[in-house]
């Protein structure tokens, strides 16, 4: 095992190089079990879960951080164990909550921020929140109300860092000068779609990360499943229709790189991982096991080191949109 710690870009935490992604804890998977892939988690060596406000979806929104709240509350240092990340930004609706205005919209309101700050807390049974992060970019809100709204709950303990998802190159290079302006950290990370089909980041995003120094967590590493050696599964997930469209539209891609896999002699989610781990930007991959057994696998991608040859070859089966602005001019 060759779980490594990490600090998230420049700034002093550290934290494992895989993340452990909650959105399937009381939708797949239950809470006792659920309960055991965190248990397992931190013998493993990974410090670092990530969840959201929303997460729940086959019961109601704030479900999973419910569970995860049960497990802290279990003692035995759980939570001084963990570095806990969630989200703000999307309507989170459970049943004895009243609709109103401010929880019911998309938006970074000072009032929203605040209250569903609150409302993670408790859900989580916790004091505080290390890492909490803007779920999507709110281009209607102004920096003014949001940095001032993540600067109060900073100054009074409840959240430690403030991190970004989904963003933009452009919209983490603004939010970070304003910040800068208020004497505030500003973002430590950012949290978006990241994996050897989709390396759309890589033209401003990842820049961006590295000019700012924020860490970078890449969420879908394995494509939803179709870089986890889809061509022979049958577990399920391939009466996605949505999926299954996707493998025929790239079959292709995924058997050159899979008779690849066979070749180096690892499993495809193993080295598809293990790319994602080989870039100094990325701080740490989110796995959203169901199974206990799905997350020990996936640990065997930190001890792989994918040589120059290999990186190569991976390129050429998907290439990548390089970086802006020479991948579309001088």
């Amino acid at each position: 095992m060759a779980i490594e710690y990490r600090r998230l870009g420049k700034h002093g935490v550290l934290v494992s190089n895989i993340c452990l992604g909650t959105m399937n804890f009381g939708w797949y998977t239950s809470e006792k079990d659920s309960f055991k892939i965190m248990d397992r988690a931190l013998e493993l060596g990974i410090n670092f879960f990530d969840t959201a406000d929303v997460y729940g979806w086959s019961g109601q929104h704030g479900d999973t951080e419910l569970i995860i709240g049960r497990w802290f509350a279990q003692g035995n240092g759980r939570r001084q164990a963990v570095v806990l990340a969630t989200k703000v930004y999307n309507p989170v609706k459970r049943k004895e909550n009243r609709p109103e205005p401010n929880s019911e919209t998309r938006c970074l309101s000072a009032m929203k921020i605040k209250k569903h700050c609150e409302n993670s807390l408790r859900r989580l049974q916790t004091e505080w929140i290390d890492i909490y992060q803007m779920h999507h970019i709110d281009r209607q809100c102004p920096w003014d109300e949001i940095w001032q709204a993540f600067g109060s709950l900073i100054n009074q303990g409840k959240i430690v860092y403030v991190g970004s998802s989904n963003f933009a190159g452009w919209d983490i290079a603004t939010a970070c000068q304003e910040a800068q302006k208020r004497n505030l950290a500003g973002l430590v990370s950012e949290q978006s779609i990241y994996n050897l089909m989709n390396r759309t980041v890589e033209l401003e995003v990842l820049p961006a990360c590295q000019y700012y120094g924020l860490g970078f967590i890449p969420y879908s590493p394995l494509a939803g499943g179709l870089l986890a050696g889809i061509k022979e599964k049958t577990d399920g997930r391939r009466s996605d229709q949505g999926l299954l469209k996707t493998y025929q539209e790239k079959k292709h891609q995924i058997e050159r790189f899979e008779k690849l896999c066979k070749k180096i002699g690892e499993e495809p989610a193993v080295i598809a991982l293990a790319w994602l781990l080989h870039n100094p930007v990325v701080t740490a991959p989110i796995i959203g096991p169901r199974t206990v057994q799905q997350l020990e696998s996936v640990i065997r991608a930190t001890e792989i080191k994918l040589d120059n040859e290999i990186l190569k070859e991976l390129d050429e089966i998907f290439p990548g949109p390089g970086q802006a602005p020479e991948s579309y001019a001088w």
